[in-house]
């Protein structure tokens, strides 16, 4: 049997701003897990954490919740930790999945003992609030949630070998 593969789509700001091929790993209904390499070309270097080519996310997109959690290894598989992205509740329609990013991230180093809230400027400079104040409330509530929840080593969809998960 073979996996089920998916089109991942991160739409910003009302247009695509990637999309890339993934391998579905589990779906119940309401969390859809995939796997994907580096999607991105070349290296991304955020200062506390690098993305580059080799690099496997296991993404966890909810269909009833206002975040992603993107685990994320290196290609000798060692954990480099945890990027969340606050967006709407992902859609999956076929062998499309499509979220709609809302600026605000959060990075959960592999130890649990970096969390960063990241991207608020961009946030707050989106309009998000004055065009969908309801989105935006949900979005600094998720956002608020996850830290919460990192924080406490319950990052959902984060692995045992941290005490997250």
């Amino acid at each position: 049997m073979s996996a089920r593969s998916v089109d991942v789509r991160l739409v910003k700001a009302g247009r695509t701003k990637i999309r890339y091929p993934a391998e579905v790993v589990a779906d119940d209904g309401t969390r859809l897990t995939v796997r994907a390499p580096w999607a991105a070309d070349g290296v991304r270097d955020f200062g506390f954490v690098r993305f580059e080519p080799g690099d496997v996310f296991t993404e966890h997109y909810w269909r009833d919740r206002w975040y992603a959690v993107k685990e994320v290894r290196a290609g000798d598989g060692a954990l480099k930790g945890w990027y969340c992205d606050i967006t709407r509740p992902a859609s999956v329609n076929g062998s499309e999945v499509v979220v709609e990013d809302l600026d605000l991230d959060l990075w959960v180093s592999a130890d649990g003992a970096e969390v960063l809230r990241l991207d608020e400027d961009e946030f707050e400079a989106s309009g998000l609030a004055e065009r969908d104040p309801v989105a935006a409330a949900a979005a600094r509530e998720a956002l608020d949630a996850l830290e919460t929840l990192a924080r406490a080593g319950d990052l959902p969809g984060a692995g045992q070998e941290t005490g997250l998960r």
